[in-house]
């Protein structure tokens, strides 16, 4: 009885541990998350917020092969996080029992999840905490990656010569404006990258070439912020930061890849503007390249007004 009590109230991660099978599964777990929302079914919570504190434990599968450091490879603590703030904006819920299974089963879409431990609380009913916590798991069955509405960014290609321009915060500011993700591409800086006779390993040179200059953009502005896989672009897009793409680890990870190579970066990112279904891509300063699957509008350099 005692090590049930103690179970009772453990952390979710505890729990977990405790009521696990035969297999082994790893655990990722979100401690104290705290959300200010309007929830309950008392006249007295309508119309004001209230702290609401998640503790969430993902049981997951074990990858089959290396992680090689890459966090498109496993379960990113986004998704949880971004599940919560997914249920909370659907609609206004009376009940931590709803909010909880439909954590719960946001998160268990994700292929790698076996069981969710959802534990919500509300902090500000009375003394002490007030909640719920359920388990849920898999149903054995395959599911289709969930998908997360994700914004259609606006995207701009920025030369060298945009890179030096003292109208680039100008431009930024006016990009910006427009509430929508911006997303910010260069090419390869002016210096020549090193040449080498492998077709492969000079496309990685020139691919880490363009990376060296978004850096440099990076540094031009601090709002810009270097970003090279899709799990951290997905996020940017969600949470207002303005991102500078770092090609190699996309373009290479593709399955379909570009046609274009490095040295045509203006082709490489209107191939990349695609991914996204794009409407437009700005290209500031640089010359168009002869097709594009996105339109692509031109501006020189010496134009302040986009």
């Amino acid at each position: 009885m005692t090590s049930d009590i103690h179970l009772a109230f453990a952390h979710p991660a505890e729990r977990s541990e405790a009521t696990a099978g035969a297999g082994p599964l790893d655990r990722i777990s979100l401690r104290d998350h705290v959300v200010e929302v309007e929830i309950g079914a008392f006249q007295a919570e309508r119309g004001r917020t209230q702290r609401v504190c998640f503790n969430i434990v993902v049981e997951v599968r074990p990858q089959s092969g290396p992680i090689d450091d890459d966090v498109d490879r496993i379960l990113s603590y986004d998704r949880v996080t971004e599940a919560i703030a997914y249920e909370l904006a659907a609609e206004r819920l009376n009940l931590l029992e709803t909010l909880a299974e439909r954590v719960a089963e946001r998160i268990l879409l994700e292929p790698q999840a076996v069981r969710a431990f959802v534990r919500i609380e509300k902090l500000d009913r009375g003394p002490g905490a007030l909640g719920v916590e359920i388990v849920r798991a898999q149903d054995g069955h395959p599911h289709a990656p969930v998908a997360y509405e994700v914004p259609h960014p606006r995207l701009a290609y920025l030369s060298n010569a945009a890179i030096a321009s003292p109208h680039l915060p100008g431009w930024i500011d006016q990009l910006q404006a427009r509430q929508r993700p911006l997303v910010l591409c260069v090419g390869a800086p002016d210096a020549a990258a090193p040449q080498t006779a492998h077709p492969l390993t000079q496309r990685r040179i020139d691919l880490l070439a363009i990376e060296q200059n978004a850096w440099v953009l990076a540094s031009r502005d601090a709002r810009c912020v270097v970003v090279s896989t899709r799990t951290e672009l997905d996020w940017a897009m969600r949470n207002g930061q303005i991102s500078v793409w770092a090609p190699s680890k996309i373009v290479l990870d593709a399955v379909d890849g570009p046609s274009a190579q490095p040295g045509d970066a203006v082709a490489l990112a209107a191939w990349f503007a695609a991914t996204f279904a794009a409407t437009e891509m700005l290209v500031i300063g640089a010359d168009l390249p002869a097709s594009s699957e996105v339109p692509l509008r031109a501006l020189p350099v010496g134009q302040a007004q986009l």
